[in-house]
């Protein structure tokens, strides 16, 4: 096949697939593209040895070794799953439990908003007017649980 004056087989046009295929997944990432890159690169590698594959067995070769590619990685990714130090990391409500913040707008038949950090939160919990200082106990739909702060807590940590 010739492209732009250069002979290319097309070994290489499936080796040049896969390169675009695991690029895709570097600027998209989502484990998957990766599996087909890899079935791309060894479609490539068979036929640059056998240069004379027909087109449907070169397709039979791409869904084959996909194949194959995806069962090796559910497994490897069962059985060597990705563990954190850090369980809450993506967790960010999980990570405001125990944060005093302060009421920014007042919480009224349970609903109002509270400064956390240099950001605004809705919340939901007692009726407690601007200024007033309370604990996050947890969250739900995307709103922090808050309630009294116990009459002997000090001031916020920084």
């Amino acid at each position: 096949m010739i492209i732009g004056g250069l002979t290319l087989s097309v070994g290489f046009l499936w080796l040049i697939a896969a390169i675009l295929l695991g690029g895709a997944e570097l600027a998209a990432p989502g484990v998957f593209l990766v599996f087909l890159a890899i079935a791309a690169a060894m479609t490539g590698v068979t036929v640059i040895a056998l240069p004379d594959l027909p087109a449907l067995l070169q397709l039979v070769s791409f869904g084959v070794w996909s194949a194959v590619s995806i069962a090796i990685g559910r497994r490897w990714y069962r059985d060597y799953p990705v563990t954190s130090t850090d369980p809450l990391l993506n967790d960010r409500t999980a990570r405001l439990i125990g944060e005093i913040v302060e009421v920014l707008d007042p919480i009224d038949r349970g609903t109002g908003r509270v400064r956390v950090g240099d950001g605004a939160w809705p919340a939901i919990g007692p009726d407690s007017p601007s200024g007033t200082r309370l604990r996050v106990v947890g969250a739900r739909d995307g709103r922090l649980l808050v309630e009294p702060l116990p009459a002997e807590q000090g001031p916020p940590a920084g």
